[in-house]
């Protein structure tokens, strides 16, 4: 088997903020703020990276932009093949951290909407083992168009394919049977326990896994703090809980689990070993502020 993972998803620049307390309408709060690179398929391609797995990762940035970014990944054992874009710099996220260390996002993907059919060549797929692609991929017109292309050379070529819906915000707006028939077929798939419950449109947890398995050869749902499950059209099959940490910043953490679980399936580990290092993954990912390893 082919050990070398591809990751299709965003580049972003994480903007953090976390204010001392709540936010005042019209008017100032104290806030520290950080900006650190983000991104799920970056994150997702870093972590990766950080396993030790070899890791080519495709986006699109801006074009003045485009050699620190690929700086950035080629220091962090990722093989970039990144597009440079004229019309939009690259990505910017807000996140807002309350004190709980819960999320919300402002996002403006710049040139992330425009990954095209050229960005993706079928070169990409030579002696790649497994497809990973962010479900951002599939929330414009563009981007979705070239990364359906890629999967349908994918399956073509039998290579294996695992999604990560990536936003419930997205997801919400766009419509879950929307996504589903946006995505078709795949190997895996890697759900928070809100994209989940959407996806399968049903709250009961075994259902879930029997819902999404009928689509999806094998299910992960992240479960946070609860650990995460593996399962499929029989329900669930795995379970594992989460080690106690203090949570400073949940940002990455599905991204990080995702890495941890992937970079058990490439090198032949068993089912609970992948669940293992995806859970040790994201307990490290929520204990410093950013959504990449240090």
């Amino acid at each position: 088997m082919n050990t070398r993972v591809l990751v299709v998803g965003d580049v972003m620049t994480d903007v953090i903020v976390k204010p001392e307390g709540p936010i005042v309408f019209g008017s100032d709060r104290r806030a520290a703020i950080e900006s650190k690179p983000g991104g799920s398929g970056a994150n997702q391609a870093v972590w990766l990276g950080a396993s030790g797995v070899d890791v080519v990762f495709a986006a699109r940035v801006g074009l003045v932009d485009k050699a620190s970014h690929e700086a950035h990944f080629r220091l962090r054992n990722v093989t970039p093949m990144l597009a440079g874009d004229t019309q939009f710099g690259s990505g910017v996220l807000v996140t807002i951290v309350d004190p709980s260390g819960e999320r919300s996002f402002l996002t403006d993907r710049g040139a992330n909407l425009n990954l095209s059919a050229e960005d993706l060549a079928d070169s990409l797929l030579d002696e790649v083992g497994l497809v990973l692609v962010s479900g951002y991929s599939f929330f414009a017109p563009g981007p979705r168009t070239a990364v359906q292309s890629l999967l349908a050379r994918s399956r073509k070529r039998a290579i294996p394919i695992a999604i990560d819906p990536a936003s419930i915000g997205f997801l919400d707006e766009v419509g879950p049977r929307s996504f589903l028939a946006w995505v078709g077929p795949a190997d895996w798939l890697f759900a928070n326990e809100s994209e989940a419950e959407m996806l399968a449109g049903i709250a009961d947890f075994e259902e879930q896994m029997r819902i999404l398995g009928a689509q999806f050869g094998h299910v992960v749902i992240k479960r946070g703090r609860f650990g995460a499950s593996v399962g499929g059209r029989d329900g669930v099959v795995l379970s594992r809980a989460a080690p106690i940490v203090t949570v400073v910043d949940s940002t990455g953490a599905g991204d990080a689990f995702a890495a941890g679980f992937i970079s058990g399936l490439v090198a032949g580990v068993s089912a609970e070993e992948c669940l293992e290092r995806g859970i040790a993954n994201g307990a490290r990912a929520v204990q410093f502020v950013g959504g990449q390893p240090k």
